[in-house]
């Protein structure tokens, strides 16, 4: 119990102050390791949910003052409505496995959704990583973001990467970049914890009420450490760090490993 709980009490730290600058990552690195220790992919994601929320509730409050609520909004509420039609449509869809391959003991599926997903997140990643080369959008085009981001948020779980990469078209400044993506994914965490209730009450989180109180704390320590340390890094480095993150997560998303 005591490694369980500095194992994922680590990830989560970590995980959060690297979400601070990117957008996106908490999710993606903390849902393997409670599977790991749940051994149910059910009370894995609903833990998550959980933490995610809250550590990004506590983000809201250190980066109130640099939050643009216009493009939270204009983003945000099309990706609601969005990522409930495709949880929708998640339900009524088999998804079709490309190809499966194993690593050491475990096996892993390449599938169309997600492969799908990708190539636009590695086409975003490339264009940030490339020196002098800027995709600006039109603020007119923040809907069809927020309605992209959401859909496949809502099929995949995986809506973070994208919304970074159409925030990071409008060249805000890093605080307000920052700030307003975390407007954004509680936008979109709020109604996954009500989706999530029915498990959350099933599997009672009150018997890990420990673990998961740990996973908090240490979240919001990451967030602590990264604010501490904004003033310190430029917008360039805050752009390079999102663009590595994303090709990383793009990649692995891709080859079914996430």
């Amino acid at each position: 119990m005591i490694q369980d709980l500095l194992l994922v009490s680590s990830i989560s730290l970590f995980a959060s102050f690297l979400t601070f600058f990117s957008g996106f990552g908490l999710g993606t690195l903390l849902t393997p390791f409670f599977y790991l220790i749940f051994k149910d992919i059910t009370l894995a994601i609903a833990s998550t949910a959980v933490v995610h929320l809250l550590n990004n509730l506590f983000k809201f409050l250190l980066l109130r003052k640099s939050i643009r609520f216009d493009i939270a909004l204009k983003f945000g509420i099309p990706a609601i409505f969005a990522a409930i039609g495709g949880a929708f449509l998640l339900k009524n869809l088999n998804d079709i496995s490309l190809y499966s391959y194993t690593l050491g003991s475990k096996e892993f599926t390449i599938s169309a959704i997600k492969l799908a997903l990708s190539i636009p997140l590695i086409f975003f990643s490339a264009i940030e990583l490339v020196p002098g080369f800027k995709l600006n959008f039109k603020k007119s085009f923040l809907p069809v973001g927020g309605l992209i981001s959401g859909f496949f948020g809502g099929l995949t779980g995986h809506q973070g990467a994208l919304r970074t990469a159409f925030l990071l078209k409008y060249n805000l400044p890093k605080e307000v970049f920052i700030a307003t993506g975390v407007v954004i994914a509680t936008m979109i965490d709020i109604p996954r914890i009500f989706v999530y209730y029915e498990e959350i009450v099933r599997f009672d989180l009150n018997e890990n009420f420990v673990l998961i109180l740990s996973c908090v704390l240490s979240a919001f320590s990451g967030a602590i450490i990264g604010k501490l340390l904004l003033k310190k890094i430029t917008l360039e480095k805050v752009h390079l760090i999102v663009g590595v993150c994303m090709i990383i997560f793009s990649v692995a998303l891709g080859m079914g490993l996430i």
